[in-house]
């Protein structure tokens, strides 16, 4: 690839405050009440059914099979009580990001394709932070789900050279996309997407969990790093759905197996789970099933390495 043709771009001005769009403001009172060590359900169910789309999704969320309850849950407060203050300023987080975020006409970028990437990755996280022994789960989901979040905005801001990009990662599957805007532009999607969160005033952990998700050999995902960076840089190996095969798949294993204790679930049956998981949750945030699972992927990618 001729990346001398692609120009460098300044990222903190393509990305600057200004320039982003502005987040709901039920999104922004959820985030404000939640600093608040003393609110609890009740405070957090006004500014949540102040919002008659997102009162709907919460409650959606909340009867899924993602939690598996029993009965109905037919109002907000009772939700909140239920899944816990944390859990619902996540989704009410990500699900204000997904309505911000454009669909560039970008080459042969596919928006629904990165979502699907993205909810695979945050399942992954979400299992992965439990085996770590993180109580606070819903933190890496949040994080895993929302680490491309910029890719999208980039490409439209800046659509001549990620369509080049897109086009040099499509020739060769082994190539990260970080590594090629690396190269030419000097910084990486996860430092925008870091740069986003921040602009947005987002909590500051949340922002170091997504801009560290590319750290798969650095402190992030070595030993005696922290459970929820290591969650999340691991979710970054696994496959993308635009992808033929699975060309981390080796390193995938070598890390998973190096991270997680012996009594840890094998591969195939954690991807399986993940891959059912998908289907009961896609729907919530409108995600089409891909075409090929999970598991199938890893099937279809050679024998696993032992751990």
């Amino acid at each position: 690839m001729a990346t001398t043709e692609i120009p460098r771009v300044d990222l903190e001005a393509l990305l600057s405050a200004s320039q982003l769009p502005a987040m709901p403001q039920s999104a922004l009172r959820i985030l404000e009440i939640s600093r608040n060590a003393d609110a609890g359900p009740a405070e957090l169910a006004v500014p949540v059914e102040a919002d008659p789309g997102l009162t709907v999704q919460v409650l959606r969320f909340v009867n899924s099979s993602y939690f598996g309850f029993r009965h109905e849950i037919s109002n907000v407060k009772q939700a909140i009580t239920l899944v816990g203050t944390r859990t619902v300023k996540n989704f009410a987080l990500y699900s204000a990001v997904f309505s911000l975020i454009p669909n560039p006409r970008c080459g042969q970028f596919d928006l629904m394709k990165l979502w699907q990437d993205s909810l695979r990755r945050a399942l992954f996280a979400r299992h992965m932070a439990a085996i770590l022994g993180i109580s606070d789960v819903e933190e890496p989901f949040a994080a895993a789900l929302l680490q491309d979040m910029a890719v999208p905005l980039l490409a439209k801001e800046v659509p001549d050279a990620y369509r080049k990009l897109f086009g040099a990662r499509r020739q060769d599957a082994r190539v990260r996309l970080s590594l090629l805007e690396s190269h030419v532009f000097g910084w990486t999607h996860a430092q925008a997407a870091g740069l986003m969160a921040r602009n947005w005033k987002l909590p500051e952990n949340f922002a170091a969990l997504i801009e560290a998700h590319l750290d798969i050999d650095g402190p992030a995902a070595g030993a005696g790093a922290s459970p929820g960076k290591q969650a999340v840089a691991l979710s970054a190996l696994l496959p993308a759905t635009s992808d033929e095969g699975w060309a981390e798949c080796p390193q995938f294993e070598r890390q998973y197996h190096a991270a997680c204790p012996p009594n840890a679930p094998a591969i195939p049956e954690l991807l399986e789970q993940i891959d059912a998981e998908f289907a009961g949750f896609a729907p919530i945030l409108r995600i089409t099933m891909p075409e090929c699972s999970l598991a199938g992927t890893y099937d279809q990618a050679g024998e696993p390495v032992a751990g």
